[in-house]
């Protein structure tokens, strides 16, 4: 693990034992005084990080804890418990979920039957709840890691940020204040940003990514350029930026502009591909981005990422036409 994760370079490189206690606490890093971080193996899920290929975080105030985030696994989740524990023994008060995507989400189980707990999650969650995406998550990681997803339940929301998008709710614990953004559905069903305002410290999730390729698979590339563009004026002032994937960042954060310019570069080049005719097939055959080839999940979310991009930019011609 890096010795520090702030601006950092260095990334985790770690294996998780399949026989690890769920009592056992992972690595956890501190961002401010009261404020700590989990930092995820950038890959996708396997048997060596077990799910723990997300961040997350938490929060101690005077009167109990606000958790960011609940990992990837049910087992995830409870060793988070254990790693707060390891800090505190105040009562943990609200889980976010910032979207419902498995490696930050599942994690929730663990959580949900905790005494007092409240759990928010954007509206969009109902939708994943039911949905055959959900369906086939859930199969595929109950087959790749069966101990680690005993006791799985669903991620239900006591409170749902269901507000116009941009608009926040605000909770308040502790004599702390949390902002937590609707920034509407950019990147899964719907997604949410924390804005922890007394360390100004903005956890902004799956809208940027750090030292990897992002992912567009489930969300709008115009709204995330839209949301981004939002972030960036919004929060120019911030202090640090906790990303959904990779290390934090200080001011002017070039992870949100990478980010922005990754998804900017690939719709003109769909965009190009579907005015000239050239066939979703070869358009994706034929994008490669020679400086992001070194990037973490390059290979497997690029393709991806131009076949959804495609689509939409073909949507948009024949709206258009």
């Amino acid at each position: 693990m890096p010795a520090n994760v702030i601006d950092t370079r260095e990334l985790p490189v770690f294996s998780l034992a399949a026989n690890n206690r769920a009592d056992a606490p992972l690595p956890v890093y501190r961002l401010a005084d009261n404020t700590y971080f989990l930092f995820g193996n950038i890959a996708t899920l396997d048997e060596k990080n077990r799910g723990f290929n997300g961040n997350a975080g938490f929060v101690i105030t005077d009167e109990g804890v606000v958790v960011i985030d609940a990992l990837g696994t049910p087992q995830l989740g409870q060793r988070m418990i254990a790693s707060i524990r390891t800090i505190t023994d105040k009562p943990i008060k609200y889980l976010i979920i910032t979207h419902n995507h498995p490696d930050h989400a599942y994690g929730a189980a663990a959580f949900q039957d905790l005494d007092g707990i409240t759990v928010i999650a954007h509206p969009g969650i109902v939708e994943y709840n039911n949905s055959s995406t959900m369906e086939e998550s859930v199969a595929y990681r109950r087959e790749r890691l069966p101990g680690d997803m005993q006791g799985f339940i669903l991620p239900r929301a006591d409170k749902l940020v269901d507000k116009p998008p941009f608009a926040h709710l605000r909770i308040e614990l502790g004599g702390q204040h949390f902002d937590i953004y609707n920034t509407g559905r950019h990147h899964s069903y719907g997604d949410l940003v924390v804005h922890q305002r007394a360390e100004g410290i903005v956890w902004a999730s799956d809208l940027v990514f750090n030292q990897r390729t992002t992912y567009m698979g489930d969300g709008s590339s115009a709204q995330i350029l839209k949301a981004q563009k939002w972030l960036a004026k919004h929060f120019a002032d911030a202090r640090l930026m906790v990303p959904g994937h990779g290390s934090p960042q200080t001011r002017p954060f070039p992870m949100l502009h990478k980010t922005r310019e990754y998804v900017e570069r690939l719709r003109k080049e769909m965009q190009q591909a579907v005015q000239d005719g050239v066939s979703l097939y070869d358009a994706v055959q034929n994008s490669r981005f020679e400086d992001w080839q070194d990037s973490r999940l390059y290979e497997e979310n690029h393709r991806a990422n131009a076949s959804f991009v495609y689509r939409e930019m073909e949507k948009e011609y024949f709206e258009n036409f």
